[in-house]
């Protein structure tokens, strides 16, 4: 039986960041709901090495028994990174499956999803940077919860489904990558990291 969780991580997508709807959205609800946790959903830098060892550094100390993780898209193939490295529970919403190849026609300057203003370069290195990180198998499958939509118009449901087999999967029938209808998952996501509301 696990501990219960103290410590909730959330990484994010690919060009996103804390601002994105789910981010916030789960920032509200532990503001709201579970004001104890320690919550933490960094802005990660477009190089893999250094967003990992960035997120590697800050949970250094945290318990490893007692934390979560929670990643969307590039973050969620970063949250398994982080589950098989700390044997934490992870909640995969929509996630990467081949970021190296997947990223590769992104080399070069991007801008920012929700700040247009905001620059950045993804270098050729950062596709084998993500290469050298990928875990070989996902082990442990039960501490996998997987929200996978089959109107992902960005990633493969099909490859995010085989990747995530023997873990417990929402499988939508429509929905797209950015899971607009987050609220609806929201009451499953808890449920299965044990982060029931705390009493009033």
């Amino acid at each position: 039986m696990r501990k219960p969780v103290t410590h909730l991580l959330y990484l994010h997508g690919f060009r996103s960041s804390p601002q994105s709807a789910k981010a916030r959205r789960m920032a509200e609800w532990v503001r709201t709901q579970r004001s104890d946790l320690h919550w933490w959903c960094p802005q990660l830098p477009p190089s893999p090495r250094e967003a990992m060892a960035m997120v590697f550094d800050q949970i250094a100390a945290w318990p490893a028994d007692r934390m979560a993780v929670i990643g969307s898209s590039l973050g969620g193939f970063y949250a398994s990174v982080v589950a098989e490295r700390f044997g934490c529970p992870a909640v995969l919403l929509n996630p990467a499956v081949h970021p190296a190849r997947d990223l590769q026609k992104y080399i070069g300057e991007q801008t920012s999803w929700h700040d247009p203003t905001e620059h950045f370069f993804f270098r050729a290195e950062f596709v084998d940077e993500l290469r050298a990180l990928a875990p070989a198998t996902l082990t442990r499958m039960d501490r996998y919860f997987a929200v996978i939509a089959q109107g992902d118009e960005v990633l493969d449901w099909r490859e995010m489904s085989e990747r995530c087999a023997g873990a417990r999967i929402k499988l939508l029938e429509g929905g797209d990558h950015a899971l607009s209808d987050f609220d609806d998952h929201l009451p499953d996501i808890v449920a299965f990291l044990g982060l029931a509301p705390a009493p009033r």
